[in-house]
């Protein structure tokens, strides 16, 4: 049941962020979405639609854009988190005095800090650590899909099965599904590697390296993220729902995907430098793998694919000689190294 008079605050007006304030709008809800760029915020307010990062929606009246992160978040009982990984920690510490203690936090960002190689929930928890009510968004969904109504399906994961069912009943819709989950970990590992296997499968098309080789990287990719997401104490199959491959097929595949789109044209021999300049939103993969090599170095797990898309992207290695020693790489039992499947 829809409580019209609950006022929710979203933390970021990217493409994601709008789309979901857009649903949560739809649904009655009314929405306090906090812009970091305070132009855009008076365009959006203005001309009711996010015409930089989600152009051609229009956003409804009970969608209110702000600048001020103190506003959007002083006296909500419910925030949606939707900014990049790596200003997630300086985000929520300039405001962590104003939200209230019994606040329930919802993650719909996918990434793993570098700094820290921590999961985004596990940074939520050091930066607010008196809240114990907490979830996280996440699964095969483009921005603008779900702001256009196309039917989806997503998963909302917490420790308490309390939680992720009252996440569901937020975000539930004739048009989105949503199940619940409480491997926090397992949810976020697979929304947040996925993008670093989407730069894979792009260099791979960018290549003209053709469909074998495609479903072979997603395939294999796949048991990359579930050794590492088993080593950090996630649960095996969560990898094969929505989180996992769910959302791995679609941004491996997707043409709206900013993670392949980055990959296809480093295939095409474009150099990273400049593909970044040219994309206004934030491929969160580019980042995402210098965490998953880490975390891949410091669990002594085999994880190739991991290996030689960070080699291409931060070490300048070609995609050719990449793809070269992918094949080169010494096969094993099909599930070695996945803890609950060898």
């Amino acid at each position: 049941m829809v409580n019209p008079s609950l006022n929710i605050g979203v933390i970021g007006a990217g493409s994601w962020g709008t789309a979901l304030s857009i649903l949560l709008a739809g649904k009655g809800y009314q929405v306090d979405l906090w812009v970091h760029e305070t132009d855009l915020c008076d365009d959006m307010n203005r001309m009711r639609e996010n015409q930089v990062y989600l152009p051609g929606f229009k956003l409804p009246n009970n969608i209110h854009s702000s600048s001020s992160l103190q506003e959007v978040v002083t006296g909500k009982k419910i925030i949606l988190v939707v900014v990049p990984t790596h200003v997630l920690r300086s985000t929520l510490n300039s405001v962590k005095e104003s939200i209230d203690s019994d606040c329930l936090i919802i993650n719909a960002s996918k990434g793993i800090e570098n700094e820290s190689l921590l999961p985004i929930h596990k940074v939520i928890e050091e930066t607010l650590p008196a809240h114990d009510s907490l979830a996280v968004l996440s699964g095969p969904t483009f921005a603008r899909e779900v702001a256009q109504g196309s039917p989806s399906a997503i998963v909302a994961a917490a420790q308490r099965q309390e939680t992720a069912e009252r996440v569901q009943d937020i975000f539930g819709t004739d048009k989105m599904k949503v199940f619940t989950s409480t491997d926090l970990m397992g949810v976020e590992i697979g929304g947040a590697l996925k993008n670093v296997i989407a730069i894979a499968t792009g260099i791979s098309d960018g290549l003209k390296l053709g469909f074998n080789t495609r479903a072979a990287l997603i395939n294999r990719g796949l048991v990359e993220i579930t050794r590492i997401g088993t080593a950090m104490g996630a649960r095996p199959e969560t990898f094969s729902g929505l989180s996992g491959m769910g959302d791995l097929v679609l941004t491996c595949t997707g043409d709206l995907s900013r993670n392949r789109t980055v990959g296809l044209k480093l295939g095409e021999g474009l150099k990273l430098d400049e593909i970044i300049a040219s994309m206004k939103m934030v491929a969160e993969g580019v980042r995402t793998v210098t965490s998953a090599y880490q975390l891949k170095n410091k669990f002594d797990i085999q994880a190739s694919i991991i290996e030689e898309t960070y080699l291409v992207l931060h070490e300048g290695k070609a995609p050719q000689a990449a793809m070269r020693d992918l094949m080169n790489v010494q096969t094993t039992s099909e599930f070695t190294g996945i803890k609950g499947l060898e």
